[in-house]
C-alpha cells in the first residue's frame, strides 16, 4: 500500500508544526522520518495514522483519500515508544486485543484468533511466552509484543514512533536488525520516527530528514549521508569539522591559509564572501612530517580507542579543534601519541555557498 502525502500543513496555535509537506512512500517501503526534537516528524506520523487532522493537504493510501477517515478505519498498525501494553493482560491477550474488539461481523473466530497469535509469536520469536505478563518481559520482548499486536489486525500500513528509544544500545541494535529482516519478509509499508541517525541509516530504504516542520532532504541512507544538500543535513548526520574560507580561482583557501584543490574546488564558482567547507572526521590523510600543500599542522590533545577505531582530538593554532577518526591498524602504523604534532589534510570536503545556510 503506497502513501501519498500532499501539501500537508499543521499548526498548534502560533507554532507551525508542519509546513507544506509532500512525500510519496512506495508500497512495501520502509521509510525513516529523521530529525531533532520539534522537527515535525511525530506530528506527520500521527496525521498519517489519523490521530491528528491536518490544517490543509491530503493523505492518500493508494488511490483512496484518507484525510477525513477516522483512525480506527484506516487499517493502520501503530507501535509506540513505551510499548503501551495492557499490564493486566498476558502476551496472547495483548496481541489478540485488536482482533477481539472488532465488530462482530468482522471478528475472526476464536480458533482463527488463536492461530493468528501463534503465528505472530513465531514471527517475533516469542513462542512459549503467551501466558506471561508484560511485567515478566524484558524491554526488547515487550517491544516485540507491541509489534506483534500492531501486525495482528493485518494493517495496510505500519507506523512506529521511536520504537527503540526506551531500550539500551545493545538491545536497540539487535531489534533494528530483527526489524529489517522482518520487514524484508513481511513487505508491509512502514514509516518510523527516530532522532537516532545510526538507526535511520541502518534500517530504512529511504530517509526523510526534517527540521522545523519542513523536509530538508529525501534519499537512500547512502545519498543523504554521502551527498547532503545543506549544512543542516551534513551536521545532523554525524560529526563534522568546519573550515572557514573563500573560493577563488578554483581553489578553496581556508582562513588559516591552507589551500585545497581538486574535487573541493569544483563545487563552487569564485566567491568573495566567507563560506564554509565541511569534512567528516574519517576523511583525513595524516602525515608525521610533511611540507606538502594543504596539510594542517596540529597537536594531538587526546586519544581515545573504541574497538577497531581510534578517535583523535587535535588542536591547531588559535585553539581550533579538529576531530579525526582512523582505523586502529593505521594508528599503530603511524606510531603517534598524545602531545605529538602531526599534519592532517582533508581527503574530501563539501563546500556550501553562504546562501545555502538558510536552506
Amino acid at each position: 500500500m503506497s502513501i501519498n502525502i500532499q501539501n500537508i500543513s499543521k499548526n498548534f496555535g502560533s507554532f507551525a508544526a508542519l509546513t507544506d509537506i509532500n512525500l510519496n512512500i512506495k508500497s512495501g517501503e520502509l521509510v525513516a522520518l529523521l530529525g531533532p526534537s520539534g522537527s515535525g516528524k511525530t506530528s506527520l506520523l500521527r496525521i498519517i495514522a489519523g490521530l491528528e487532522q491536518p490544517d490543509q493537504g491530503n493523505i492518500y493510501f493508494g488511490e483512496q483519500n484518507m484525510t477525513d477517515v477516522e483512525a480506527i478505519k484506516r487499517q493502520v498498525g501503530f507501535v509506540f515508544q513505551h510499548y503501551a501494553l495492557f499490564g493486566h493482560m498476558n502476551v496472547a491477550d495483548n496481541i489478540s486485543y485488536g482482533l477481539r474488539v472488532k465488530p462482530r461481523k468482522d471478528r475472526p473466530s476464536k480458533k482463527e484468533i488463536d492461530e493468528r497469535v501463534k503465528e505472530l509469536l513465531a514471527l517475533v520469536k516469542l513462542e512459549g511466552y503467551e501466558k506471561r505478563f508484560p511485567s515478566q518481559l524484558s524491554g526488547g520482548q515487550r517491544q516485540r509484543v507491541a509489534l506483534a499486536r500492531a501486525l495482528a489486525v493485518q494493517p495496510k500500513v505500519l507506523l512506529l514512533d521511536e520504537p527503540f528509544g526506551a531500550l539500551d544500545a545493545k538491545v536497540r541494535k539487535d531489534l533494528r536488525r530483527w526489524l529489517r529482516k522482518l520487514h524484508d519478509e513481511y513487505h508491509i509499508t512502514s514509516v518510523f520516527v527516530t532522532h537516532d541517525q545510526e538507526e535511520a541509516l541502518d534500517v530504512s530504504d529511504r530517509v526523510v530528514v526534517m527540521n522545523q516542520g519542513e523536509i530538508k532532504q529525501i534519499g537512500t541512507p547512502d545519498e543523504v549521508y554521502e551527498h547532503p544538500n545543506s549544512p543542516f543535513v551534513f551536521d545532523f548526520l554525524g560529526n563534522v569539522n568546519i573550515f572557514k574560507g573563500r573560493v577563488q580561482n578554483g581553489v578553496f583557501q581556508s582562513s588559516g591559509g591552507e589551500i585545497f584543490h581538486e574535487e573541493i574546488a569544483a563545487q563552487l564558482e569564485d566567491t568573495n564572501e566567507n563560506t564554509f567547507a565541511y569534512t567528516r572526521p574519517h576523511q583525513f590523510e595524516i602525515e608525521k612530517d610533511t611540507k606538502k600543500e594543504g596539510y594542517i599542522p596540529v597537536e594531538i590533545k587526546h586519544v581515545h580507542a573504541v574497538g577497531p577505531i581510534v578517535f583523535l582530538e587535535t588542536e591547531r593554532e588559535k585553539g581550533e579543534v579538529i576531530e579525526i577518526e582512523l582505523e586502529k591498524s593505521k594508528f599503530l602504523d603511524l606510531n603517534i601519541q598524545q602531545g605529538q604534532s602531526i599534519y592532517v589534510k582533508p581527503k574530501q570536503m563539501k563546500v556550501f555557498k553562504p546562501e545555502e545556510f538558510s536552506i
